[in-house]
């Protein structure tokens, strides 16, 4: 009897046991979105994330984007199972039902993104730009900034003219002047500061923390819990060589990306790298984004952040 009662318990935990094993084999391929001026750029080049993942089987297929909106696009089709962008990205790609969550989140850092005009341009202050045209990649951290910065003055969305173009298009706009004012992030910041003297009018300091965000789709991180645990550590890892040898990343961000060094080491100046674990206070912070965007119109529905928030923290 006890022999036949252990084979029939064997026979109802053998699924139990197969689901168990299937859910914790890696992934054969992870892709993985990244943009010039992240972690993830370094971690790309760098190699060592290649390297580490190899050994476990997995290879790593890095997929560029220009910027976070575009590259949630990915996520939410399917083309890349990992991703790294600012604050307003992930809170538009929820709007649009993308099944995101977050996994982790960089320092703030303020003084990477601001809104700039040209040099000998008659705009002083952020008031100035009532009635202006502002170049922006729409859904993008910098369009959370405008929002912020334009209610600080007294001003509302509606008070300017948003030009929705991707950093490429705008930097020719800027430069051309078919815009009067440009929302944009580092490492192009740096850039249109450096070669064409843009000048800030703000940063967002004091008004936005600007985070990184840590994103995967939610197939993917609840599947390969372990793989995502891996990434964020290999992230943790870089950012500490990256903050402590800001030099030699900026030599190899230069190679990898075809700006100046000068530049790079300039983004890199007022960047701090980091993968801290998601809280109820950030994701406090990422609501404000939301309803901001939501008051402005950007966003066509109201979004609940929290419902973001991967399986594996709630544990």
């Amino acid at each position: 009897m006890k022999k036949r009662l252990s084979g029939l318990l064997s026979l109802i935990l053998l699924p139990l046991v197969i689901q168990t094993a299937r859910a914790e084999t890696a992934p054969q391929t992870v892709n993985i979105g990244y943009q010039k001026g992240n972690i993830f750029a370094l971690l790309k080049f760098r190699g060592l994330l290649d390297k580490d993942f190899k050994q476990q089987g997995i290879n790593v297929n890095w997929i560029g984007f220009t910027a976070g909106p575009q590259m949630l696009e990915g996520l939410n089709v399917g083309s890349i199972d990992l991703a790294a962008t600012g604050d307003a990205p992930p809170v538009v790609a929820q709007a649009a039902g993308t099944p995101l969550v977050y996994l982790a989140h960089s320092p703030a850092n303020p003084l990477s993104e601001a809104i700039v005009v040209p040099q000998n341009s008659a705009i002083k202050t952020v008031a100035d730009l009532k009635g202006k045209r502002v170049a922006l990649n729409k859904g993008s951290d910098v369009n959370y900034l405008l929002i912020a910065a334009l209610n600080k003055a007294g001003l509302s969305y509606r008070d300017i003219t948003p030009v929705y173009l991707a950093p490429g298009d705008a930097r020719a706009a800027f430069q051309t002047g078919s815009v009067d004012a440009w929302a944009i992030w580092d490492p192009y910041l740096a850039e249109v500061e450096t070669d064409a003297h843009a000048r800030q009018i703000t940063n967002a300091n004091g008004l936005v923390p600007h985070y990184t965000f840590f994103l995967a789709s939610r197939k993917f991180a609840d599947t390969y819990p372990q793989t995502a645990r891996k990434l964020i550590a290999e992230i943790k890892d870089t950012s500490r060589w990256a903050n402590t040898h800001q030099e030699e990343s900026a030599t190899i961000l230069s190679k990898s990306t075809g700006l100046g060094k000068n530049i790079w080491e300039k983004t890199l100046a007022r960047e701090t790298f980091g993968a801290d674990r998601m809280t109820a206070g950030v994701f406090a912070e990422q609501q404000v984004v939301a309803d901001s965007l939501k008051s402005a119109n950007v966003l066509p529905v109201a979004v609940q952040v929290s419902q973001a928030t991967w399986s594996a923290d709630k544990k």
